[in-house]
């Protein structure tokens, strides 16, 4: 007999009893690594009303839905599902600045031009094998960060030509794959230029999205 998977009701409902906060008042909820896994967000969610940062990641959810009472949400952790599109996203067109769904199974970037404020996005690890498809990042004005590792037109490229690449197509990147996008018309940095930046590497993004 299968394992009944765990609602997002009760997974809120676990998270309030484990951390003694209301869900209705708390600006930062953590509802990952459910056992059994989550696999339908729903309406439920709509009592996240003041939720700044939503983490679901580690999980099997397979469609985002349920977000349209999230009307301060920042930023939105998805990482490690099987999530395929980007529908659903819609009711955060104006809130959300960030978005972690690396390691689900999206191919399309269809619908993502609705995310209009989107500064961060880390999709590693996702089924994106086309040039036309990482073009509909152009619709994002204000994305300055991409964490894009592990997608096939990643694997496909060499490294120096897939930086310089996606650099043209993304002109106002100023961070892919965890390194800063250095550009031609720039002067090269100087010794002073060079302050520490907390250690932003690849392997420091991809782990925060993972425990997150």
């Amino acid at each position: 007999m299968a394992t009944k998977a765990t609602t997002i009701k009760e997974a809120i409902k676990r998270w309030e009893e484990k951390t003694g906060q209301q869900a209705a008042t708390a600006t930062e909820v953590s509802l990952i690594f459910q056992w059994p896994p989550i696999e339908k967000m729903d309406n439920s969610l709509s009592c996240l009303s003041n939720c700044e940062k939503l983490s679901l990641s580690t999980n099997m959810i397979e469609k985002v839905t349920g977000l349209n009472s999230l009307k301060k949400l920042r930023i939105l952790s998805l990482g490690r599902n099987y999530i395929k599109s980007f529908s659903g996203m819609e009711p955060l067109g104006d809130t959300l600045e960030e978005l972690w769904i690396s390691y689900n199974l999206i191919e399309k970037l269809k619908g993502i031009n609705v995310l209009r404020n989107l500064k961060v996005l880390y999709m590693s690890n996702n089924l994106v094998k086309e040039w036309s498809e990482f073009n509909k990042l152009q619709e994002l004005p204000n994305l300055e960060d991409l964490l894009f590792v592990g997608n096939p037109l990643y694997d496909a490229c060499e490294l120096d030509v897939w930086r310089a690449e996606a650099a043209r197509r993304l002109p106002q990147l100023k961070k892919l794959d965890g390194e800063t996008v250095l550009r031609d018309d720039e002067p090269p940095l100087t010794v002073a230029d060079m302050q520490p930046d907390g250690g932003d590497g690849v392997e420091t993004l991809v782990s925060a999205e993972k425990n997150d």
